[in-house]
Formats: structure tokens, sequence, C-alpha cells
């Protein structure tokens, strides 16, 4: 753990009955390395995985089990546990309890503060990979990114049943890092101004056309892709969630703007470059999610093209447009750089395209997906993706299973987020 980023926080770490339990041990040693404040509290189950012995020494405060402790509830002891802390995290997340808090219930110490908690809420599931394929925690899963907990994980890998598939929880590096990302920025209550300093954060998304003549442009289906932006839009919302202020720069998408953002409508890639670079000089975070066109007709006629009887062909010359983020990402603005997260759609090898496009590039970030699986990417609710992102050590990467663009969203601006910490501000006082 590099600077102390979580420094005097304070972290309300919840631990259900489940393997992975063990790694609660050294997810309390982390956050408290990074300078945070843990008090844990453990379902009666999870004391048959790890000792509540083991996890006060390492947080240095009591633990509790217990909604009924007479002591500890002498002064309404989980209430005033729940105001307590600044994030409420889970880790494991059985599918027990994600069933427990998708359907509200309070039968014990934990779910009780998950129902008075107002901190932001993060949960990391932790189960067989047939438990975590089930309808049944899908639905849950879904239920409680709706109700506003974020999610970090489930990995795939081998299990402890011997099985193999997601449903392993995410290291614990990962999962302090989701803190992080958590409580980089604090949605501002309601009625009240942002306040000076709030985090900018600029999207593109959507496709980009690029005109023949006055009434044609090149179709989707020939130099851009199927991008409806739905991915774009999620980021947006997901932004806007963290207190984030927005501005999305958009191709030609038949979605509603996220309430809260700024919106810059375009249409070519030479427009959502012009708006890409006036903005970004200014931008905390910049995400390129648009599919933009790789290239555009090199003389665009002036008037509508005609077809002849005779001509049973026409040839265009073509040459390339601008590469936004790229060029976002060699910036030398006056002040800090923003993070720089890039899209890549492969349709094979997506992880080695990926690690290319990140060096290749100079990003902070890269979100990768294979377009080619049926339901996913363009055009559909869901999504999968390897992330990928520098660290000071190197690089670092996660898989993100199939689930809907809003959820897969929150995720990556969580990430990106968890960036910002550290970099070198050179900004100029005013």
């Amino acid at each position: 753990m590099a600077a102390l980023t979580l420094s005097g926080k304070r972290v309300l770490l919840g631990v259900s009955a489940g393997v992975a339990a063990y790694k609660s041990a050294l997810i309390t040693r982390l956050l408290k390395q990074a300078g945070a404040e843990v008090r844990v509290v453990m379902t009666a189950g999870a004391e048959a995985f790890i000792t509540p012995l083991t996890l006060q020494a390492l947080s240095g405060e009591p633990v509790r089990t217990s909604l009924l402790d007479p002591d500890a509830e002498a002064g309404m002891g989980h209430i005033e546990l729940a105001r307590w802390g600044d994030v409420l995290l889970i880790a494991p997340a059985t599918a027990d309890l994600m069933a427990k808090l998708a359907h509200g219930f309070a039968d014990d110490l934990l779910t009780t503060l998950c129902l008075a908690s107002d901190a932001p809420r993060l949960i990391a599931p932790a189960m067989n990979q047939a438990m975590w394929r089930s309808p049944a925690t899908q639905r849950n899963a879904a239920t409680l990114i709706e109700d506003g907990w974020q999610q970090v994980g489930p990995d795939a890998g081998d299990q402890a049943c011997g099985d193999t598939g997601f449903g392993r929880m995410s290291e614990p590096e990962a999962i302090v890092t989701a803190v992080e990302g958590c409580l980089a920025l604090t949605p501002p209550a309601a009625g009240v101004d942002r306040p000076a300093g709030t985090r900018h954060v600029v999207i593109t998304a959507g496709p980009t056309r690029e005109a023949l003549d006055p009434v044609r442009y090149l179709s989707k289906h020939v130099l851009s892709n199927r991008s409806s932006g739905k991915m774009g839009f999620a980021l947006a919302a997901a932004a806007l969630e963290q207190g984030a202020h927005v501005t999305l720069i958009s191709g030609p998408v038949a979605l509603a703007t996220p309430p809260g953002a700024q919106r810059i409508d375009v249409a070519s890639a030479a427009e959502m470059h012009r708006e890409a670079l006036r903005l970004a000089p200014e931008a905390d975070v910049f995400v390129g999610c648009a599919a933009v066109s790789d290239y555009r007709a090199a003389e665009a006629a002036e008037h509508k093209l005609k077809k002849t009887a005779d001509e049973a062909t026409l040839t265009l010359t073509l040459e390339k447009n601008p590469d936004i983020i790229a060029d976002v990402a060699g910036l030398e603005p006056a002040r800090r750089p923003p993070v720089v997260a890039g899209f890549a759609a492969e349709t094979r090898d997506v992880r080695r395209y990926a690690e290319d496009k990140l060096a290749r590039k100079a990003l902070d970030m890269i979100v990768a997906n294979d377009v080619s699986a049926a339901g996913l990417g363009f055009g559909s609710d869901d999504n999968a993706a390897w992330l990928l992102w520098r660290t000071p050590e190197g690089s670092a990467s996660e898989h993100q299973p199939p689930q809907p663009k809003t959820q897969l969203a929150r995720t990556v601006i969580q990430r990106a987020l968890a960036l910002l910490p550290g970099r070198p501000d050179t900004r100029e006082t005013p």
C-alpha cells in the first residue's frame, strides 16, 4: 500500500460465513496500513472460519458479533455503530447474506447495520460458481445494485470445493482499492451546492458519423460500429452518483441525458476530438468510451451524390480520423493531467490487445470487452470486461464477469477515481 489514501477514514467491515473469511484478516491489515480506522462485525457463522480475536488484534478494536449484547446495546450501540462508519464493506458476502440484504432482513447485527447505515456500501461476493450463476443470486445482486450497493468481483479461478469459475472473492488489494474508490468522492447532500474542488469527469459516448455529402454519411456498419451509447451513459450516471461534475460528449444516440450531466452533442470524429481536447485539460478523469470511426471521407461532396446507370461501383478516398484518446493522454496541461481511461472492443485475444493499447497510447486504464460474445457489448444492456490499469509497480488487472452495464460502469468509475490519490498536482494556485 503506497500513500495513506484512507487516512482518517472509518471503515465498518462485515464478515459473513464463507471460506473466504480468512482473507478478511488481510483486508483489515491493508485498511489499517492505508490509514483507516476499522471496526469489524461478524455473523455467527463467520466465527466458524476465523476467530473474532484475530480480527480484534489486527483492527485494534473490539469485534461485534451479537445484536443482543446487553452492554453494547445499553445506548443503542448498533445505531451508533451504523453512524460511525464512513463506508460499509462486506467481505466476504455469501449468497445467503446477499439474499437477506436484497429482501431487507434485519435478523442479526450485520444485516441490521446495513439497514441503519447511510454510508456508501460495498459488497464483495464469495461463493461456489454454481451458486453465483444461480438466477436467484443474480436477481439479488441486481437488486442490491439498484438499492445503491457497489460491488467488487467476484473473480474467476479455482475454488475450495474443487470447482473453477466465477465466484471467488476478489483479492484483498482489489477490495481495498474499491473502498478507496467509494470514498474518492462523497455525493453532496440534497439541495446543497457542490463544494469547490468537486471532481470533473469527462466522458465520450456513442458512435460518430462521417459525412459523404449533405444527406448521407458513412454508416455504423461501414466505418464505425453498432455502439448504442448505453455504456457511456451508464458511466456518466455512475460518476454522478459519486458526486462528480460530469460532461458527456455524445455522438448520435437515442438516449436520455442522465439528470445532472452536461451534454454536448457531436456527429463526427473531428467534432468529438475538438470538444475532448477543449475539456480534457480541466478534467480530473477522462473516459473515452465512444466508438469513434477510424476513417472519414477525404472530401465530403458539396451536393448529394447521384447514382448513375453506367456505374456499378463507387470509389471513395478515405483518410484517418484523429486518435482522440491518445491525443488526450498526450496532453501536457498547465495543471495535473487527468486520469485517462480508454475502452477497447475486441473479438479475440482481448487481454493481450488491451495490454498493447494501454502501453501504446500511454493510458492510465483500459476497459476491454469481447464484442463477439452473444448478448454482451453493442446494443445490449449487459457487458463483461477486462480492466487493466497502471500501478507504481507496473500494471494490474481484473476480470469483470457478465453483468448489467450500470453495474460495470460503477466499477469502472470507482477504479478510475481510485487512481487519483497521490497523483502530482501541478495546477497553479490562483
